[in-house]
């Protein structure tokens, strides 16, 4: 039974963290996409490539990590804050925060009638009122249903994660052939996260796609040129 919880809790967490895994992926895929072909373009050093992989792996994973934690730390703190004041406000009356949230209401679209019935409703209904205004005074996107722990958690190891993916063929092949099974399992890769961002998002597949595929080329092209250029300079120097 304990077993069954743990895994129906786990499937929750991933699926409840399903945007910062796709976003986890394709920001270590991409990146350190980058900075292999840009190492494995100038030289043909299996240990050297391996090296500036990982290091970069680990590293851009760590602050992903820590950019995620802080990120929804800040909007935790914040959806506090704003409670906070919807709470001291309806101490002092119910005024103020009827106010703010017919206006939102008619912001949002809805007619200034129908606005003004729910403004009514909820006048006599203190604890639907504050409900509502924490509800729309509250970002959209700030996901508070999961602490930062375990929402950085999930960034880290899917960055980590896909991170590996450009950098595991140069573990086992020679640098040539590393570029050619790397460059094909990331583009596999690339492929899959454009059809999760597509389906996450209720986007166009084909475009979201090719939209992922072309920042990932233009990473590993950018590494490339930067490589290569960088080479070029020490030769002439």
């Amino acid at each position: 039974m304990s077993e069954t919880s743990l895994l129906g809790r786990f499937k929750a967490s991933l699926i409840a963290s399903a945007g910062q895994v796709v976003f986890g992926m394709e920001d270590g895929t991409v990146s350190i996409f980058g900075l292999v072909f840009g190492v494995a373009a100038t030289t043909n050093d299996q240990s050297a490539v391996l090296v500036a992989g990982a290091s970069g792996a680990v590293a851009a994973a760590v602050s992903m990590m820590a950019g995620t934690y802080l990120d929804v730390e800040t909007n935790r703190d914040r959806a506090r804050v704003l409670t906070a004041h919807i709470e001291s406000d309806l101490r002092n009356g119910s005024t103020a925060v009827l106010e703010s949230v017919t206006q939102r209401l008619q912001t949002a679209g809805m007619p200034r009638d129908q606005a003004a019935v729910v403004s009514d409703f909820l006048s006599s209904r203190p604890t639907i009122l504050k409900s509502v205004a924490t509800a729309l005074a509250v970002s959209a996107d700030s996901d508070l249903s999961q602490g930062p722990l375990v929402q950085s958690l999930w960034m880290l190891a899917s960055d980590f994660f896909a991170a590996a993916v450009p950098i595991l063929p140069f573990a086992f092949l020679s640098v040539p052939q590393g570029r050619l099974i790397s460059g094909t399992v990331t583009m596999l890769l690339l492929i899959g996260l454009g059809i999760g961002r597509g389906l996450i998002g209720n986007r166009n597949i084909f475009r979201t796609v090719v939209e992922t595929v072309s920042i990932g080329v233009a990473a590993a092209l950018a590494g490339v040129g930067i490589g290569i250029g960088i080479v070029h300079l020490s030769a002439s120097g």
